[in-house]
C-alpha cells in the first residue's frame, strides 16, 4: 500500500530543480508551485518583463494538491434551491458564474498558449445520483443553468445508462458550455514545463515564515536561505497558515482517490463503450467519478476536516470505500483492479467563497478553491498578479466583492463544529457514496 498519485504517475516528472542556499534577491516571490502560483508566475512574466520573479515549494512543484485534484473545470456550479431563478439567490450565483466562466475560459488559454497536452476534453460533465430524490427541483435547475449560459439536459433510466456505462445512477442533469475535464497532473506540469527561463524556481524549500526588514522589502526564510523582496504572493491555498496568515477563514479538508487500470476491450465493449466522462454528486460528500480517455474509472469517495496526511493503514481503510464505490457502479472490478490510492488537500470556506486579499504592504494572497480549484487557481494567480501589480479589472473587482469566506469558531469549537458537520453530510450522502 502506497500513497502515489496515479495522475502525477502517468504525467511523469519534470527535471528536478535546486532547493534554496544562501540569500537570494527579487523582485518578485511567489510561495506555492502549483496552479494558483505558476498562473500567477505566467503573468507576472508577462506585465514584467525585467522582473526577477522567483518561486517556491515546499516540495517537487506541481505535484501537491493541484495535480491530485479529480479535473473538473468547473464554469457551471449545481445550483443549490436557494440560487435557483427567482430566489434571492440567484443573482449572487449570477456573479458566480460569471467569475467561473472567465475562470474556465483562463484555463482554454493557458492550454492553447502553451501547448499543453492534458486529454482536455470539451463534454461537459454530469450531476447525478443513484437515488432520485436527491436530484430535485430539476426544471428550475435547467431553467437556472441555461439562465446563466450553460448547456443542460436532464437523463434518467435507460438514457443516463447508455451515457455513463453504469445502471448506479438513475437520473442525472447534464451540463456543458463551460464545465470540462482534464488530467490535473498533465496541466500543473504543462505550467510548470512552460515557465519562461527567467523566472526561478525552488524545489523542496519551505518558508518558515515572512518578517519585515527595516527598508520595507519582506524576508522570506528557509531552512538553509532567505529570498527578499518588496511583494510577496502566497499560494498555499489549504496551507496558507504556513505563511503566517490564519485569519484566512478557510479551513483544509483531505480527499482520497482511487484509479484502476484501463478496461479491457471486453470490458469496455460489455458496458456499452461510452465516451469518456465524469459525474459529480448533488451532494456535499457523494462520490466524484470519473472514465477516463484511457478507460481507467477514478473514484474520491472519502473526504476528512484534517490538515495531517492519512497515515498508510488509515489510506488502506479509505481504499476499500473506494472499493464498495467502485463495484457499486462496475461489479466486475475490486480492489486488485487499483492501480493508484492516493490522498490530497482542498481549501473550503463556510461560505464557499475565496479569502482573496491584499493582507498587508507588499504581501497578497488567496486561499478557498471550495473543490474547484483548476479553473478558479488558473484565474486567481493571474487576478492576484494584478492586483500586486496595481492593475484593475471588473472581474478583479468581482472576485474582490465575493471574497467573503465567512466567520469560523476558533479552536476547539471548529474542530468540533466542522467533525459533526462532516457526519451528518456523509450520512446524507450514503446512498451516492
Amino acid at each position: 500500500m502506497q500513497n502515489t498519485c496515479g495522475w502525477i504517475a502517468l504525467a511523469g516528472e519534470s527535471p528536478l530543480r535546486d532547493s534554496l542556499k544562501g540569500t537570494q534577491q527579487a523582485d518578485w516571490l511567489i510561495i506555492g508551485a502549483g496552479i494558483t502560483g505558476l498562473s500567477a508566475a505566467h503573468s507576472l512574466a508577462e506585465m514584467h518583463p525585467q522582473a526577477r520573479i522567483v518561486i517556491v515549494d515546499r516540495q517537487r512543484a506541481a505535484q501537491g494538491a493541484s495535480a491530485r485534484n479529480s479535473g473538473f473545470v468547473v464554469g457551471h456550479e449545481h445550483p443549490v434551491t436557494a440560487e435557483l431563478q427567482g430566489n434571492e439567490g440567484f443573482a449572487g450565483y449570477q456573479v458566480d458564474t460569471s467569475i467561473s466562466r472567465v475562470a474556465s475560459d483562463e484555463v482554454r488559454k493557458r492550454i492553447a498558449r502553451h501547448g499543453i497536452e492534458c486529454d482536455f476534453r470539451e463534454s461537459g460533465y454530469f450531476f447525478a445520483v443513484s437515488d432520485p430524490r436527491k436530484l430535485t427541483d430539476v426544471e428550475a435547475k435547467l431553467q437556472t443553468l441555461r439562465a446563466v449560459g450553460a448547456a443542460a439536459q436532464f437523463l434518467q433510466g435507460e438514457q443516463l445508462f447508455q451515457k455513463l456505462g453504469t445502471r448506479h445512477y438513475q437520473a442525472g442533469i447534464w451540463c456543458g458550455n463551460g464545465n470540462a475535464l482534464l488530467q490535473p497532473a498533465k496541466y500543473v506540469k504543462g505550467l510548470l514545463d512552460a515557465l519562461p527561463q527567467k523566472v526561478t524556481l525552488f524545489e523542496n524549500t519551505e518558508i518558515t515564515g515572512l518578517e519585515r526588514r527595516s527598508d520595507g522589502r519582506i524576508r522570506a526564510n528557509a531552512r538553509n536561505g532567505r529570498i527578499e523582496a518588496p511583494r510577496v504572493l502566497v499560494c498555499l491555498n489549504a496551507f496558507i497558515p504556513r505563511a503566517g496568515i490564519s485569519d484566512s477563514g478557510t479551513f483544509p479538508m483531505e480527499l482520497s482517490a482511487s484509479l484502476t487500470r484501463p478496461l479491457s476491450d471486453e470490458e469496455f465493449e460489455a458496458i456499452g463503450a461510452p465516451q469518456p466522462w465524469g459525474v459529480l454528486s448533488t451532494r456535499p460528500l457523494g462520490a466524484t467519478v470519473r472514465l477516463t480517455p484511457d478507460r481507467r474509472v477514478m473514484i474520491r469517495n472519502t473526504a476528512e476536516y484534517r490538515a495531517n496526511d492519512l497515515s498508510l493503514a488509515e489510506l488502506a481503510v479509505r481504499r476499500q470505500h473506494h472499493v464498495l464505490g467502485l463495484q457499486r457502479r462496475f461489479p466486475m472490478l475490486g480492489e486488485q483492479d487499483i492501480q493508484y490510492t492516493w490522498t490530497g488537500h482542498l481549501s473550503a470556506s463556510r461560505s464557499g467563497q475565496p479569502y482573496f486579499a491584499k493582507v498587508e504592504e507588499g504581501v497578497f494572497a488567496v486561499a478557498g478553491c471550495n473543490g474547484s480549484g483548476v479553473a478558479r487557481g488558473t484565474l486567481w494567480g493571474r487576478l492576484l498578479a494584478e492586483l500586486a501589480s496595481g492593475a484593475d479589472s471588473p472581474i478583479l473587482q468581482s472576485v474582490i466583492e465575493r471574497a467573503q469566506p465567512g466567520w469560523l469558531p476558533p479552536k476547539p469549537f471548529l474542530d468540533i463544529g466542522a467533525m459533526l458537520r462532516m457526519r451528518v453530510e456523509a450520512a446524507r450522502a450514503k446512498s451516492e457514496v
